[in-house]
């Protein structure tokens, strides 16, 4: 309902105790949505996600595919802040599965990055 499920705001809510510490500092974030319509003020929701994490200092990570061309590509509804899902008939589309699969292997090789850095500060 162009945000975030009430259980997805009553975490964020409850992540204040990390926000006070910074406990997330520099981990990689990424969201998905999805809805009955083709756009569902989806981006509102990803919108939200991005700012927590910022608030929480998180690098925010999204899509890094042009969409919008076809209805059976990857990124098929356009979306660049993360992925933003249509399932009106309650079964994801399979563009979009594979459009999640990308976003997940996006997130891990990012993370791997970062950490790979870190630890080449780290040496001696």
């Amino acid at each position: 309902m162009g945000g975030p499920a009430a259980q997805f705001k009553a975490f964020a809510d409850a992540s204040s105790d990390g926000w006070q510490g910074q406990a997330w500092t520099d981990k990689v974030a990424a969201g998905f949505t999805i809805g009955g319509n083709l756009n569902g003020d989806q981006q509102g929701t990803l919108a939200y996600f991005a700012t927590l994490a910022s608030q929480h200092s998180m690098l925010w990570c999204g899509l890094n595919i042009p969409g919008g061309k076809h209805i059976d590509d990857l990124n098929r509804l356009g979306c660049q802040l993360g992925l933003c899902a249509h399932n009106p008939n309650g079964k994801a589309h399979p563009a979009d599965l594979a459009t999640a699969r990308h976003l997940g292997r996006r997130v891990a090789r990012i993370a791997d990055r970062l950490r790979h850095c870190a630890q080449e500060e780290n040496r001696p």
